[in-house]
């Protein structure tokens, strides 16, 4: 990880990601309790959304900075913050070790997002959930095209997001079973179709 990525990038994302999706965080952290593994902590913005169910929160974040800012965050929280990584894609973490996974805006950036879902499967119980808020590929063709035509450059700026990637079928060909999904925008189209939903681990 570059300078910029490490640095800079999450200084930028903590304010872009800041109170305007704050509806969005309460809602994806909603029925969240006991061990919770977030991938993509970031700057700790979730910390406060956190229902009083949850006993514990894992978090992986690969930027040294977003953990920096987080602090003040984790001084704070009610629930007890581990740090037990900074690769989404191999968790350090037991099979079936955690209750519920977290991923706000995060598996847009993940070079092999398949590999990192995958990992999110193996560590969750039988019956464990996925909560997830994430921008991804528009359901208009035109937008899509021009989300796939944008996304190189938009990568090279911004840590490697991608716009185009159709989060709810990236779930489901990790073998979780979607039990709800809602669309929502943020901003233009083509940076904030918003996917929000929770996916089951088959029990």
């Amino acid at each position: 990880m570059g300078f910029y990525e490490d640095q800079v990038l999450p200084r930028i994302i903590d304010v872009a990601l800041g109170r305007v999706v704050e509806p969005a965080r309460a809602r994806v952290t909603a029925g969240l309790r006991g061990d919770v593994l977030e991938i993509g902590f970031g700057s700790g913005r979730n910390l406060a959304h956190l229902p009083a169910q949850v006993s514990r929160l894992l978090v992986v974040e690969p930027a040294a900075t977003g953990l920096r800012l987080a602090q003040r965050r984790i001084a704070t929280a009610t629930v007890p913050v581990e740090v037990v990584g900074r690769d989404g894609q191999r968790l350090e973490l037991a099979d079936t070790s955690v209750d519920h996974v977290l991923v706000t805006w995060t598996l847009c950036t993940i070079p092999d997002v398949d590999q990192a879902l995958r990992e999110a499967r193996r560590v969750l119980r039988p019956g464990g959930t996925l909560h997830f808020t994430e921008h991804g590929r528009s359901a208009r063709p035109r937008v899509a095209r021009w989300q796939d035509r944008l996304t190189p450059a938009w990568g090279r700026i911004f840590g490697g997001c991608h716009l185009n990637r159709p989060i709810d079928e990236l779930v489901t060909n990790a073998g979780l079973e979607l039990r709800s999904l809602d669309h929502y925008r943020v901003g233009p189209e083509f940076i904030g179709y918003g996917y929000e939903g929770i996916a089951t681990k088959p029990a």
